[in-house]
């Protein structure tokens, strides 16, 4: 719709010019009604967004951004021009990164970051299998992984989604699992040992008991492949090894001092381009989000989809 009216900040909310948004799966599921966070009808779609604080927004007290900073973060109905946002969902932008970049950061990067050192507590040295490595949370989990020291390999079902882990992402070792018996790969490369650390956004848990390690760790991301797994809690035993979630949403309500922790690790990481957002290179408007989210649908994107809604400046990263 192009005729819908300006939004009103509400208290504590400020108005963003929005730049780019990122489109996420679970964008996908809003729309058909099965999200668990359903807002009531009409609304507008789109979670992650970057921008700038509009030039008519009020600045609430104890906000600290000022009218034309740039900022991501997260509001309903970022798929618009301008939206607006509780200022307590938004970060500055990094000033290395483009708005293109930052409209993905605020998911996907906490996500994959605090589940493998807060959840999964993977070390350097360590083996760490990251499956569906060439998609959003992915890319960001190989990344995370070298960057914290570890042996990555990553999984994907294509040649050309193979070659963006290990090109991207920097994964050491890249392998289809589409493939029967990938398992044994796995075991081949890690010298018979197994994986320490799983990183699982897809519903493989099951079939990734067969190559993890003694005391290992698998992470439970997300169930992008449909299924909710049934799993054979003997192996749990038999391996020593231990099951975890990671659901960053709650750590607003349970855990307020590790978002904290957390985001200025990524800051430090991000700002000293040891972390670089892959954003996909398929350019899609304001006006293409059916194409766009039908293609993030179809698994045809890799990295960080988003939608382009403003160009950005000649003051874009200032």
């Amino acid at each position: 719709s192009t005729n819908e009216p300006e939004p009103v900040a509400a208290d504590g909310q400020v108005l963003v010019d929005v730049y780019s948004a990122g489109l996420n799966y679970f964008d996908i599921l809003q729309a058909q009604g099965k999200y668990q966070n359903q807002p009531p009808f009409p609304f507008v779609l789109g979670a992650e967004l970057a921008g700038r604080i509009s030039q008519d927004s009020p600045i609430p007290p104890g906000c600290p951004y000022k009218r034309g900073d740039r900022v991501f973060g997260a509001a309903q109905g970022s798929y618009a021009d301008k939206v607006a946002c509780n200022w307590q969902s938004l970060l500055p932008v990094p000033k290395n990164l483009t708005f293109q970049q930052a409209s993905g950061l605020f998911v996907t990067w906490p996500t994959s970051y605090e589940a493998l050192t807060g959840r999964a507590q993977l070390k350097a040295g360590e083996w760490c299998l990251v499956h569906a490595g060439a998609g959003g949370v992915g890319l960001c989990a190989i990344q995370i992984a070298k960057a914290l020291g570890a042996k990555v390999i990553a999984t994907a079902s294509t040649p050309s989604k193979l070659e963006i882990c290990t090109k991207y992402g920097k994964a050491d070792h890249a392998i289809d699992y589409s493939k029967a018996g990938w398992q044994q790969q796995v075991l081949k490369i890690t010298g018979g040992k197994g994986v320490d650390v799983i990183y699982d956004p897809v519903g493989l848990i099951k079939d990734s008991l067969k190559c993890i390690a003694w005391k290992g760790r698998a992470l439970v991301v997300g169930f992008a492949g449909g299924t909710i797994e049934k799993l054979p809690l003997n192996l749990v035993l038999l391996k020593n090894i231990s099951i975890v979630g990671i659901h960053w949403g709650a750590y607003a309500k349970f855990d307020k001092g590790r978002q904290k922790e957390v985001w200025a690790d990524l800051f430090a990481l991000l700002e000293s381009s040891r972390l670089q957002p892959v954003v996909y290179n398929e350019r899609f408007t304001l006006e293409q989000v059916a194409e766009a989210l039908g293609a993030l649908e179809k698994r045809k994107t890799w990295g960080k989809a988003v939608l382009i809604v403003r160009e950005e400046d000649a003051q874009a990263r200032l």
